[in-house]
This record gives structure tokens, sequence and C-alpha cells, in this order.
């Protein structure tokens, strides 16, 4: 059985050598970054193109890890395209809804689009995210028909957060993975 292709979709500013998904992606060849011509100043329509041709060029339905902004672009992305995902993993939504949890350049992606996902999704939090209240990364998982997942004490969920390889996030993973293989 053929394994799944992971992408990989970072939000704002893109992720780091030492962000958690750049590390995963640099220990598997089946990860694959979704690359965005602007990583600064992102532009929705721009960025949902990128994920459409990254979702088309797999040879199957993919495993989506998202970070960040990436959450709320795989929403809009489906919204508009609804093509077959294997599974997603949103991570540390950034509530791009809100100016107090979130800066003027990702304005453009509001509103968060909250209809149901048609596959398995694990939204993960943070008791301490700046850029998304817990309840309300709660909610969102509640809207996508996603589990959630709440870390304490993690911050986003990145770089900062020294989580590292974040083996907890790879056992997230490959539970969603199996789910899609059974």
């Amino acid at each position: 059985m053929m394994r799944s292709t992971v992408l990989i979709v970072p939000g704002l500013g893109d992720s780091g050598a030492e962000h958690w998904q750049s590390l995963w992606e640099a220990t598997d060849p089946r990860f694959h970054r979704v690359r965005q011509r602007d990583w600064e100043l992102p532009s929705l329509p721009e960025w949902v193109e990128a994920l459409d041709v990254a979702v088309k060029g797999a040879p199957t339905p993919p495993l989506i890890v998202a970070h960040s902004l990436g959450c709320a672009l795989v929403a809009h992305w489906f919204g508009r395209m609804r093509r077959p995902v294997a599974a997603a993993l949103l991570v540390a939504p950034a509530d791009v809804d809100s100016p107090e949890h979130t800066p003027p350049e990702v304005r453009c992606f509001r509103p968060i689009p909250l209809d149901r996902l048609p596959f398995p999704s694990t939204v993960v939090g943070s008791s301490d995210d700046p850029y998304v209240a817990p309840a309300r990364a709660r909610w969102f998982a509640q809207r996508w028909g996603s589990r959630f997942v709440l870390i304490e004490e993690a911050g986003h969920i990145n770089t900062e957060s020294k989580l590292g390889e974040w083996p907890e996030g790879r056992r997230l993973l490959a539970a969603l993975e199996s789910e899609t293989s059974t």
C-alpha cells in the first residue's frame, strides 16, 4: 500500500529550520512543503492556489499538516476546491477574526470558514497561545468536526516553544494516518 504524501502548510513567515514542521520534512521524504511566493504579506488567492497545486500534484489524497495561518488556509482552500484529502493535523490555528490575537497582514484570511471537514482531522491548541484563545481553538475544532487536543503551556507550538521534533505531534499524525488506512 502506498503511504500518503504529507503536505506541510506553514503559516505567516514560513517555518524556520528549527520549527517542528521543518524537522519533520527533513526526516521523511513523504513530507513536502507548500511554498508561497510571499510569506510575510500573504495573499489569500495566491496561497489557496499554491495549496491546490500541491494537493493536485499528490499521487493519492494527501495528509495535511498545517500550522497557524496555514490552518485558516486549509479551511479556505477546502471551501473553494473540495478536493480529496486523507486527513489533516491543524496545529495552533491563528484566530484571523481577532485583531487582539493576530497581526493586520492576515486580515485578508477573515472570516475563517467554519464548514465541517469531510476527512479525519485533529486541531491542537495550547493553553497559552498568544494567537488563539484555547476556547476559540476548541470551537474551531467543533465547527470543523475535528478532534481537539489541548497542550499545556506550549505557546504557539512553534520554534519558540522549544518542542524540537515534537514527538507528540508525530503520534497525532500517525493516529490520523492509521484512521485513513482502515
